[in-house]
């Protein structure tokens, strides 16, 4: 099988989850390089608190994967009823445990950023304050939306959260740039003052807001396959949340464990300064976009595995692994070779202060090097062993990647060794190094196929 040749079943699927991983980051980019001119202060008050927001999205987004993976495995089954019971089920738990979230985080967000970041610039804090309380809000709403989005894709539906986030990112570039810059009509002798990195935070919040509106009227019309009923949510199924939550608490705590090292890491920059904060961020930034196609195909990987082994076909699921890891390198290899002669390019978006300038530009073809070797065994391979219902495995393997190698070495280089955030760069590439060939090494020895995660009924 040639890697540049894709599949038509990966096409299919993953077209749609391209164009709508493009418009999910770039609504966090487009908000950055507003932000950015504002000052490096709102710049770095954004990173450090999105630092702390990216923690609990990605724990809801992992949260979510129970659901993906048992409507993925009913859909491969055909088994609409009970794939429909699985939205309803995952839909009802994931509201209630992203509400005891932010009401836990309303509380402490406080002593949180005071906590973590206490050596930051009094200017910084006083923004972070401010963009933390209003965006810490909305987890519910992105929780709604990262799992209606999972189980529509878990049944094969990758159309339907593309266009809502083609709908969100025009509405977020319209409501921030106003919100941030406000509006002066001169002649009609009409203003409206803007908000700065309030505004940035309100934009993305309303529209959170309007996408998890638009996402719950799909799924209570009913897509092709998912179509939410009331009895499915209000009542609740022990056995059909085991099911969920066998997946879904592994992969959440492995998110938690996985992000919060990255907010440990970047508790070590804050210390390096706010030029280190600012060009850290925009490397993040720059660095997501670019990586489109293996998040792309990292999340197809779910739900493609899923769907081989609710229809009981583990030899294909693990075809399926290999060919969609070797695809990702591919595709990370071109693009990450296009855009080193571009970086500069790129984070002169961001910032025109030459520190921050540099730090960023250094880290970002850093990155381009590295990603096309390592980045695909380390996140597509695992993301297919979720869809197989290995979860537990990826946890343990995260938490030996992150917490042995990348806090401890990543510290190492970038403080006593004094190489700032390149030294932190680089122990994450050891951390992927490490999760990789752990990874390939459970693949090829084949326990992940013993495990069960849907009852058959057939």
């Amino acid at each position: 099988m040639h890697i540049m040749r894709i599949r038509e079943d990966v096409l299919k699927l993953t077209a749609p989850i391209v164009v709508e991983q493009v418009l999910t980051i770039s609504l966090g980019v487009v908000n950055t390089i507003l932000a950015s001119n504002i000052g490096k202060e709102a710049v770095s008050a954004i990173g450090m608190v999105d630092a702390i927001n990216n923690v609990f999205i990605a724990f809801f987004s992992s949260l979510a994967v129970g659901g993906t993976v048992v409507v993925a495995q009913y859909t491969g089954h055909n088994d609409i009823k009970d794939a429909n019971k699985a939205s309803g089920q995952a839909m009802s738990s994931s509201i209630i445990i992203s509400l005891a979230v932010t009401l836990l985080m309303w509380v402490f967000r406080y002593p949180i950023i005071n906590g973590l970041y206490s050596s930051a610039e009094q200017s910084v804090l006083s923004q972070s304050y401010i963009y933390f309380e209003i965006t810490l809000l909305t987890y519910p709403l992105i929780c709604i939306t990262l799992t209606a989005c999972g189980l529509l894709r878990g049944a094969g539906d990758t159309k339907t959260p593309m266009k809502v986030n083609i709908i969100m990112n025009i509405i977020n570039i319209f409501l921030s740039y106003i919100l941030i810059y406000g509006i002066n009509i001169r002649f009609l002798n009409f203003r409206i003052p803007g908000l700065n990195v309030e505004g940035a935070a309100l934009g993305i919040a309303l529209t959170r807001v309007i996408g998890s509106i638009m996402i719950m009227l799909v799924l209570l019309k009913g897509s092709k396959i998912i179509k939410l009923k009331g009895p499915h949510m209000l009542k609740v199924d022990l056995n059909m949340q085991k099911m969920i939550f066998n997946v879904g608490i592994p992969s959440g705590l492995e998110s938690l464990v996985f992000n919060g090292g990255k907010l440990i890491t970047q508790i070590f920059i804050v210390y390096m300064g706010t030029a280190a904060i600012a060009a850290n961020y925009i490397a993040n930034s720059i660095t997501t976009l670019i990586n489109i196609p293996g998040a792309a195909l990292s999340i197809a990987a779910t739900t493609l595995v899923g769907q081989n082994m609710g229809r009981g076909d583990p030899k294909n699921a693990e075809d399926l692994m290999v060919y969609l890891t070797k695809l990702s390198s591919a595709c990370l290899l071109v693009v990450c070779f296009l855009s080193i002669p571009l970086t500069r390019a790129f984070c002169l978006l961001y910032t025109r202060s030459e520190d921050v300038l540099k730090m960023a530009v250094n880290i970002t073809r850093q990155w381009d090097i590295v990603t096309p070797a390592l980045w695909s065994i380390a996140f597509v391979l695992p993301a297919g062993l979720k869809g197989a219902g290995d979860a537990t495995y990826t946890l343990v393997t995260s938490f030996i990647g992150m917490w042995i190698f990348r806090i401890t070495l990543g510290y190492i280089l970038g403080i006593p060794f004094k190489l700032g955030v390149a030294g932190i760069w680089i122990g994450m590439y050891v951390d992927w190094a490490v999760r990789g060939i752990l990874y390939w090494a459970r693949l090829k020895k084949g326990k992940w196929k013993n495990n069960v995660v849907i009852d058959i009924h057939a």
